[in-house]
């Protein structure tokens, strides 16, 4: 495959500036809805990067889970290799890949834990295989497919039909400084907005493609 010659035009739609809303928190809530009823693939799938204390990146898809102005929230294992990582570096990323509409959004911020209550509330909305699984899964850590099934096994037998929110499971919120628009656009002139939170309020600047 001809890597360096594959191109891809991108001409569905465009982000004028006089159509581009001034809160950043509306304006991703415009396109994640448009996601959704567009059924592009998974619309709350996004790649959360975290940094260790040697200052090694790390990226990974996760989904979604709450949205509002005080930020976005996701949920995960604590003793996992991002959950360690928030706790040495809690700046992180979040982005945004909406392909069939040519779209990307990118969030930066300080991520912090969500209280237990949350956690636990949300839980409790979890089907009860995915609360099996949250118990089971050393996250992370080697593990062979047959010691896998035999902790969820086990776990399913232990913990009954109505099993507590795992004390090392629960969620995170990351609290955006910097919000980030891309709309593909043709010749690669694409439409592209950053939104910088300065003393409680959001500077707009446009970007060059």
């Amino acid at each position: 495959m001809d890597l360096a010659n594959y191109r891809n035009e991108y001409a569905k739609y465009q982000l004028p500036e006089d159509n581009l809303l001034p809160d950043p928190n509306a304006q991703f809530h415009q396109w994640l809805d448009e996601a959704m009823s567009q059924n592009a693939p998974e619309p709350t799938a996004m790649t959360l990067c975290t940094v260790n204390a040697q200052g090694q990146p790390s990226a990974r898809i996760v989904l979604l889970k709450g949205y509002d102005k005080n930020g976005l929230s996701f949920y995960t294992n604590y003793d996992s290799k991002k959950g360690k990582e928030l706790e040495q570096n809690p700046k992180a990323s979040l982005s945004f890949f909406w392909p069939t509409m040519q779209r990307q959004v990118r969030f930066e911020g300080i991520v912090t834990r969500m209280s237990r209550q949350e956690s636990e509330q949300y839980f409790k909305s979890r089907p009860l295989s995915s609360k099996i699984s949250a118990w089971a899964s050393p996250q992370s850590k080697p593990i062979s497919a047959i010691q896998l099934q035999e902790r969820t096994k086990a776990m399913a037998e232990k913990l009954g039909q109505d099993p507590g929110c795992p004390p090392f499971w629960g969620g995170y919120l990351l609290q955006p400084n910097y919000v980030e628009f891309w709309q593909g656009r043709i010749n690669r002139l694409h439409d592209r907005y950053a939104f910088t939170l300065i003393n409680g309020h959001w500077q707009i600047k446009r970007l060059a493609p």
